[in-house]
């Protein structure tokens, strides 16, 4: 597999990154301080448009399983075809409606089609890996590829963000105390509500999203331009197509699968909850209102630096072990809410950075071992992989969904007012929960599920061995 394919396929999924990581880091604060909707509402659009991409998932695997092949290959045509749809939801998804008492339904609206549209994209996409090369290590070697440009497109979909829309959320009637040490220290000013006009913020936000879509753009033409599609490389043609719901049934019985998915639900979660809670925990709970941009961007540089150093560690010394690069965060993220200092703010960022990195490149690296090994056990069926890709991502989804709504509705019932200046003491606890401690244990139950994962090593090396054969 050529430099240039692995390039051109992994250029092809930034755009997804991009404009995902905008609104996993923004959305939830663009609701509630922009579009002043109430926290409980912001739960339900969260977690119902995130539950709507998962329950895509399926419905995505079901139809593209039965999918025929064509000119351009059986998966990239659901990729074309959902992306000029994507765009445009995502464009009205940050769009402030003149109305105020319908606007809870808009964005309920325009998020659900975006998870959903995005779904009928990452479902074929992903399954893509599967079909660029037989051998493992080219596989593994475009993984690489891909989660650098996926990680690398968090990076440019939160900068480009976060520095266009900053301004937004500077309020001019909160005042900074310069004599405070290294953080910055708000004065307890009455709870009123931001003077600042809230339709100039909505232009800011505007231009970031027809930035970001023109990115979306570019980079799918790309991935159509440079990547070419091949066929089941292992099925014979007496080979029949697995039935989605027999595929379905025999997945959630494949060991290696339910252990690896339980695992990376949980740790995916905790992810999530960082980026969603980020923004807000450094604008209330840390006195940091002025360099959450920075930190984001701290955060996924030091990711898309880490990615080539995990993938020649797992090359290494194992998929498995690598994974411990995981719990790293862990320490970190506690000192930062017992000790909101900037400084240290700086080195969790960067932390929690290397640790991402390994969270996104792992699952998506051992995935194909286990679709392999699926294969090895059932020689004559073919047409599993995107219920393998599919289904895994409906329950990172649903997870992540679960995990967002319930933060939000934390936020709400401990009473955070957008457009203040100072929370309570309430809320900046639940927001160093949601940063700190909540995340912490899911990372750890992740990792410990990991422990049982049965494929080693040694194991990927017969698996290949007798796919070679069968081949």
């Amino acid at each position: 597999l050529s430099m240039c394919s692995k390039l051109c396929y992994a250029i092809g999924g930034a755009p997804n990154q991009v404009a995902g990581s905008a609104a996993s880091f923004f959305l939830q604060i663009y609701l509630l301080d922009i579009a002043h909707i109430t926290p409980f509402h912001a739960s339900l659009v969260l977690f119902i448009g995130k539950a709507s991409g998962a329950v895509t998932d399926p419905v995505a695997g079901f139809f593209i399983s039965k999918s025929r092949w064509t000119k351009i290959g059986r998966l990239m045509p659901w990729v074309l075809a959902c992306t000029p749809f994507t765009i445009v939801s995502y464009f009205f998804m940050w769009y402030l409606p003149p109305f105020v008492s319908g606007r809870v339904a808009w964005y309920l609206t325009f998020h659900c089609l975006f998870q959903a549209l995005t779904t009928l994209f990452q479902v074929p996409y992903s399954a893509l890996t599967m079909f660029l090369s037989t051998d493992q290590k080219d596989r593994d070697s475009a993984t690489a590829y891909r989660m650098t440009m996926e990680v690398l497109g968090t990076l440019i979909g939160a900068a480009l963000q976060g520095q266009i829309v900053a301004s937004a959320h500077v309020s001019p009637h909160c005042t900074v105390n310069p004599s405070a040490n290294t953080t910055d220290s708000w004065h307890d000013t009455p709870s009123i509500p931001d003077p600042s006009d809230p339709l100039s913020h909505q232009v800011i936000y505007m231009i970031a999203a027809g930035v970001i879509a023109g990115v979306y753009l570019l980079g799918i033409v790309v991935l159509f331009l440079g990547v070419k599609e091949r066929d089941d490389p292992y099925a014979l043609k007496s080979d029949r197509a697995i039935p989605f719901c027999k595929g379905l049934a025999l997945t959630m019985k494949h060991g290696p699968y339910v252990k690896l998915t339980a695992s990376f639900l949980l740790i995916s979660t905790a992810v999530q909850l960082e980026q969603g809670n980020f923004v807000l925990f450094c604008t209330h709970a840390a006195g940091l209102r002025n360099h959450f941009q920075y930190l984001v961007v701290t955060i996924l540089v030091s990711a898309v630096v880490s990615v080539p150093f995990w993938q020649k560690f797992l090359q290494r010394f194992g998929k498995k072990c690598a994974a411990c690069g995981i719990s790293w965060m862990i320490p970190f993220a506690v000192m930062l809410v017992t000790i909101p200092n900037l400084i240290l703010a700086y080195f969790v960022a960067f932390i929690s950075g290397l640790s991402i990195a390994a969270s996104l490149l792992l699952p998506w690296s051992m995935l194909p071992d286990v679709v392999d090994n699926f294969r090895l056990q059932n020689p004559h069926g073919k047409g599993h992989e995107t219920i393998f890709y599919s289904s895994y991502v409906f329950f990172t989804k649903m997870s992540a969904g679960i995990g967002l709504g319930i933060s939000a509705a934390g936020l709400e019932f401990t009473g955070y007012k957008p457009g203040i200046c100072r929370q309570s003491d309430d809320v900046i606890l639940t927001l160093k929960l949601l940063i700190g401690a909540v995340p912490a244990v899911l990372i750890l139950l992740g990792l410990f599920i990991l422990l049982f994962y049965p494929i080693t090593e040694e194991s990927r090396k017969e698996t290949k061995l007798a796919l070679e054969e069968l081949r």
